[in-house]
């Protein structure tokens, strides 16, 4: 089997790049910068993202598991017992656009005229209520104590509803009726057995989540403000990439000063 060498490329083709032909404002992109404008910056504009991590296969091979349990649902217009458990009054939407609304780098797509962005983000699923209301959904798989009800002591919540909220803003933007409360289809994978034996055993639950989206309005030009100028932003102050960057830069500086005075 031959080995499998994966190089990181610091040069993206400027046509994914802010002004390229191919480039757009996606959810994980606002996201970035709500986290970061410097890193945000350095990717969208400079082409220059942060290294990826290793793709999470267990957590895609659930999410795929997901979607073809509940597109038997979709294609056959019934509800699926998950819903019927949480008293939740929906079946699996179907529309003609689904698998394009679910595909990356293509997902919901809605053109923001003030400032001229496409925005897009891909849904892992969406349900209808009988009255025709749109929900969103979104598959999360991990492995932790205790069941999963609810994500208000988590120190992902305000990301996810921002998630969320971006999802239903993208959905009410091209002239759907959506629900204010979106759902997490929570896989929560057991480590309490006594073996593994070659199978791992979820307990999956539901778990309500109310969008925001009164924040995004007020960020696309801020957005478009930093995309347009030539001066780099500060860094967020969570951010991880920024302080590795500069301590790094200052060290190998001063072992190349070092190295000229020699």
């Amino acid at each position: 089997m031959a080995d499998f060498v994966k190089k990181y490329n610091p040069n993206r083709s400027p046509d994914w790049n802010y002004g390229g032909p191919k480039w757009r404002l996606s959810r994980s992109k606002i996201e970035l910068f709500v986290e970061c404008a410097r890193c945000f910056y350095l990717d969208n504009k400079l082409g220059t993202a942060r290294p990826r991590g290793p793709a999470f296969t267990l957590n895609i091979a659930v999410d795929a598991l997901f979607k073809k349990e509940f597109d038997t649902h979709r294609a056959n217009g019934t509800t699926h017992p998950l819903m019927a458990k949480y008293g939740i009054d929906a079946v699996p939407y179907k529309h003609a656009k689904m698998n394009t609304w679910r595909e990356n780098f293509e997902g919901i797509e809605y053109f923001h005229e003030p400032t001229g962005f496409t925005i897009s983000g891909a849904v892992d699923d969406i349900w209808v209520s009988p009255s025709g209301e749109l929900m969103v959904v979104d598959y999360k798989s991990t492995s932790k104590e205790g069941t999963i009800t609810s994500l208000e002591d988590s120190s992902w919540n305000e990301q996810y509803q921002r998630q969320m909220g971006v999802y239903q803003w993208l959905l009410r933007n091209n002239g759907f009726t959506v629900s204010d409360t979106g759902y997490f289809v929570y896989a929560n994978a057991s480590a309490d057995k006594a073996a593994f034996d070659g199978q791992l055993e979820f307990e999956v639950t539901v778990v309500p989540s109310t969008g925001k989206s009164d924040w995004i309005d007020d960020i696309l030009p801020r957005i478009k403000e930093t995309l347009d100028t030539e001066a780099v932003p500060a860094s967020g102050k969570a951010c991880e990439f920024c302080p590795y960057r500069e301590a790094a830069g200052k060290k190998l500086l001063a072992l190349h000063n070092a190295s000229k005075k020699k």
